[in-house]
C-alpha cells in the first residue's frame, strides 16, 4: 500500500508509505486524492493530516517511475495538489526528515503545515536541468519572501525546518512541533478544525521592497555562474512571475518552462548522471542483499601522496587508519601532509578544530607488516611496478588475518596476476583512487576473476560511507578511465605532430567543457607517470603507433608542476600554466624529423578526435564487459576525468550528437595519413547500434 487512511477521532490522517522516501508514485497519488475525497465524504472527519512513514516526509517523484507512462498517469502532481487545495475541510501537512521537490510542493498545496525540528527543505529539481514544476516557483514565493524562495530554487541545496522556521515573516510553517509529531499534527487540526475561510497560499501576495533592482542583480549573478545550465536562468524568470503574473497565468508558465527544459541535452544529461550514479552500485551478478563483511581497521601501505590522500578519506568517516612505510622519514612526510591538508581546512572554516583533532586522533603509523594484524581493509598505494606490488602482497599475505579484504590502489596493472601473489585471491581486489584522493570522487572497483562477491559488495558499501562514486571495472590493462584515456592522450600527440601547440588543444578541449586539456592535465599528474606506463605498454604493444613528444618531453626533465616545467612552464608556488617556447621548440623539431608539414586545425576537429576516441573505445569496453554499463562509462568520466557535467559523459555525448554522425565523423578520421587508421575502425558495437537504430544510454 502506497499511502494508508486511518481516522483519529474526527481527524482523518493520510500516510505517505512508499519507501525509501515515500516518492509520489502512481498508486501514492492515487492514495492521497482518495484519502481526501474520502474524508470529505465522511461527517465524522473534522480535519485530515497528511503525513509520510519511515524517514521521510516525501522526497519528491519516484525515479521509479521517470521516463515511464506512469508518471505521466492521472491524477498527476498538480491533480493531487488542487484535490487537498480544494479540500472542504482542512488539511495539515506534518512534515518530517526529508521534504523536498514534488513533497514540498505538495505540502505548500494543504492548508497548514506543522514541521518537526532538523526537516530538511529543498527545491532540488535545479540538479536536474529542470525547475520546480507543480507550482513551487509560485507557492514558495508566497511563503517566504521572494529573496528567501528564489535562492532555495536556483540552489537546489536542503535547508534545515527550523531556521527556516525563525525567519521573520515567513508563512511556510504554522508550527514547530517537539516531540512527537503526528500527535501534536493532530492536535494542532483539531484547532483549526472550525476555521474559516480555509488559508490558501495561492492567494498570498508575493512582496519586495525594489522587485526590479532584485531580480535583475539575481539575472546578472545566476547567468554568469550557469553559462552551460539553462536551469537555472529559467528558475529566477519563474520566480520573477509570482511578482507579476496572477496566480493561474504563473502556474502556466511554470509549466510551460518545465516542459522545455524537460526537452534540452542538459536536462538529460544531468538525469542521465543522476540515475547513472545510483546504477553503478547495483552490480548485475551481485544481490543487493549480498551480507557484507565488517571494515572497522584500515590500513594502508605507503604514506606518499596517493596513500595519505586515501587515509584522509578513511579519518573522515570515522574509521581508523594505520598507515605503514619503510622508513621512518617517508612516514613523517606523510603525516605532516595530511595534518597540512586538515590545517588548510581548518583555516578555510571548512572544519573545526576539535573534528580535525579527532581524525588525527584515528590515525597510527608503523614499520611493521607484523601491525597490520587486525585490520580488515588493507590497501596498497605503492609505486606502480608489479615487482613492488608482489612483494607487498606477499608480505601481507603472511601477516593478514583471514577474510581481510587485501585491495590494491593500481591504476593499470593486472589485479588477477596480483591476486595470485597471495593464498587467498578471492580476497583481492582493485580500489583505484584518483588523485588528490582525499578530493576526487571517483573510486573504481576492479573486479578479478576470483574476487568473492561480498567483497564486492563490501567495497561498493565502503565507498558510500566515504562519500565517492564506485564503479565496477573489470580486469584490462587501464581498466575504465586509463584504458580509454589513453587513446584520448594517443590523438593529442598526433595533433601535435600535425600542427597544434599544447595551448591550442587544451583550451579547444576546455572550451568544450572539460576541467582541464591533456597536457595541463598530464603536467598536473606527472608527465613521468605516464611516461613509465608508456615504456611498460608500448613494449608489450610494440605495433601500437603513438607520438614521441611525450617522452621527448620528459627526456628534458619536464615533469610536470612538480619540476616547475613540464607542456607548460610554472613559477614557484603557482600553478598558472605558462606557453613554453622551448617545448613548440622541441615539437616543431620533431616534426620536421617525422617530415609532417604542419596545417590549420580546427578546434571542432580537436575535440572530436579527442571524445570519440573515448567513445570508441568505450564501446569496446563495453563489449567486452569489462564495463557492465555505459551508464557506469559516464560516470568514471565525470567524476574522475573532468567531462563536462552538462554533456552527460561520453557515451551520452555520442547519443546525443547521433551514433551515426558519429561513424561518420570516424570514416573521415581514417583517412588521415597521419593518425592510427585501425583504431578509427569503429567498435562492432557501435556499428550494431547504428544499424538497429538503437543508442548507447
Amino acid at each position: 500500500m502506497s499511502a494508508s487512511y486511518e481516522v483519529h477521532g474526527n481527524v482523518a490522517v493520510i500516510t505517505l508509505n512508499n519507501p525509501p522516501v515515500n516518492g509520489l508514485g502512481f498508486e501514492t497519488r492515487k492514495g492521497v486524492t482518495d484519502g481526501i475525497e474520502r474524508a470529505n465524504a465522511d461527517a465524522g472527519v473534522q480535519a485530515i493530516v497528511i503525513t509520510g512513514a519511515g524517514k521521510a516526509f516525501s522526497g519528491g517523484a519516484d525515479i521509479r517511475e521517470f521516463g515511464k507512462p506512469a508518471a505521466l498517469a492521472a491524477p498527476n502532481l498538480g491533480d493531487v495538489i488542487r484535490t487537498v487545495e480544494q479540500s472542504d475541510k482542512p488539511v495539515v501537512a506534518a512534515i518530517h526528515t526529508v521534504c523536498m521537490g514534488g513533497g514540498l510542493e505538495l505540502s505548500l498545496g494543504c492548508h497548514y503545515r506543522v514541521t518537526a525540528p532538523g526537516a530538511q527543505i529543498a527545491l532540488p529539481e535545479v540538479k536536474l536541468g529542470l525547475l520546480p514544476g507543480a507550482g513551487g516557483t509560485q507557492r514558495l514565493p508566497r511563503v517566504l519572501g521572494l529573496e528567501t524562495a528564489m535562492n532555495i530554487i536556483v540552489s537546489g541545496e536542503p535547508v534545515k525546518s527550523e531556521l527556516l522556521a525563525s525567519l521573520p515573516g515567513q508563512k511556510l510553517f504554522d508550527k514547530v512541533i517537539e516531540g512527537n509529531l503526528l500527535e501534536g499534527a493532530i492536535a494542532f487540526a483539531k484547532e483549526v478544525a472550525d476555521k474559516r475561510p480555509l488559508p490558501k497560499v495561492r492567494d498570498l501576495k508575493v512582496s519586495h521592497p525594489n522587485p526590479e533592482a532584485y531580480v535583475q542583480f539575481v539575472r546578472n549573478t545566476v547567468g554568469a555562474m550557469s553559462k552551460n545550465f539553462p536551469a537555472p536562468l529559467k528558475c529566477v524568470e519563474t520566480v520573477a512571475a509570482s511578482l507579476t503574473k496572477k496566480f493561474d497565468d504563473g502556474i502556466t508558465f511554470e509549466r510551460e518552462l518545465f516542459v522545455n527544459l524537460m526537452l534540452t541535452p542538459e536536462s538529460k544529461a544531468l538525469r542521465h548522471a543522476f540515475f547513472g550514479e545510483r546504477a553503478a552500485s547495483k552490480i548485475p551478478d551481485v544481490p543487493e542483499d549480498t551480507p557484507v563483511r565488517k571494515i572497522e581497521k584500515v590500513a594502508v601501505i605507503g604514506a606518499g601522496t596517493m596513500g595519505g590522500g586515501i587515509s584522509m578519506n578513511f579519518l573522515n568517516a570515522g574509521i581508523p587508519v594505520t598507515i605503514l612505510e619503510m622508513k621512518q622519514e617517508a612516514l613523517d612526510r606523510g603525516i605532516a601532509t595530511i595534518r597540512k591538508n586538515y590545517e588548510g581546512q581548518v583555516k578555510k572554516g571548512k572544519l573545526k578544530q576539535d573534528k580535525y583533532e579527532q581524525r588525527m586522533s584515528l590515525l597510527s603509523t608503523t614499520l611493521q607488516y607484523g601491525d597490520l594484524k587486525d585490520a580488515d581493509l588493507i590497501i596498497e598505494a605503492v609505486f606502480e611496478e608489479l615487482g613492488v606490488k608482489e612483494s607487498v602482497f606477499k608480505a601481507l599475505d603472511e601477516v593478514a588475518k583471514p577474510g581481510a579484504i587485501l585491495a590494491s590502489n593500481t591504476s593499470t596493472l593486472d589485479v588477477n596476476k596480483i591476486a595470485s601473489f597471495t593464498k587467498r585471491p578471492q580476497d583481492v581486489v582493485g580500489m583505484h583512487f584518483f588523485s588528490p584522493a582525499n578530493v576526487m570522487k571517483l573510486l573504481e572497483v576492479v573486479r578479478g576473476e576470483k574476487t568473492a562477491k561480498d567483497v564486492l559488495a563490501t567495497v561498493m558499501q565502503l565507498g558510500k560511507k566515504i562519500k565517492k562514486t564506485a564503479v565496477v571495472s573489470g580486469v584490462c590493462d587501464g581498466f575504465i578511465g586509463n584504458r580509454m584515456i589513453e587513446q584520448y592522450s594517443r590523438q593529442a600527440g598526433f595533433l601535435l605532430e600535425e600542427g597544434c601547440t599544447p595551448e591550442q588543444v587544451d583550451k579547444a578541449v576546455e572550451k568544450f567543457g572539460f576541467a582541464m586539456g591533456p597536457f595541463r592535465m598530464g603536467d598536473l599528474a606527472g608527465n613521468d607517470i605516464g611516461w613509465a606506463i608508456r615504456k611498460r605498454r608500448y613494449q608489450e604493444k610494440p605495433n601500437m603507433r603513438y607520438s614521441k613528444t611525450a617522452d621527448l618531453l620528459c627526456e628534458m626533465g619536464r615533469y610536470g608542476q612538480k619540476t616547475q616545467a613540464g607542456w607548460y612552464d610554472y613559477q614557484a608556488g603557482k600553478r598558472d600554466a605558462i606557453p613554453s617556447a622551448a617545448v613548440v621548440e622541441m615539437i616543431e623539431k620533431h616534426r620536421k624529423d617525422l617530415g609532417i608539414t604542419p596545417r590549420k586545425i580546427s578546434d571542432e576537429e580537436i575535440v572530436q578526435r579527442l571524445v570519440f576516441s573515448l567513445v570508441n573505445e568505450g564501446a569496446k569496453i563495453l563489449d567486452e564487459g569489462i564495463a557492465s554499463k555505459a551508464s557506469d562509462i559516464d560516470m568514471v568520466y565525470l567524476t574522475g576525468y573532468g567531462f563536462p557535467l552538462w554533456r552527460g559523459g561520453p557515451m551520452c555525448y555520442a547519443d546525443q550528437v547521433g551514433l551515426w554522425n558519429v561513424l561518420q565523423t570516424m570514416k573521415r578520421f581514417q583517412k588521415n595519413p597521419h593518425d592510427d587508421a585501425s583504431f578509427w575502425e569503429p567498435a562492432p558495437l557501435l556499428k550494431k547500434l547504428v544499424e538497429e537504430g538503437r543508442s548507447l544510454t
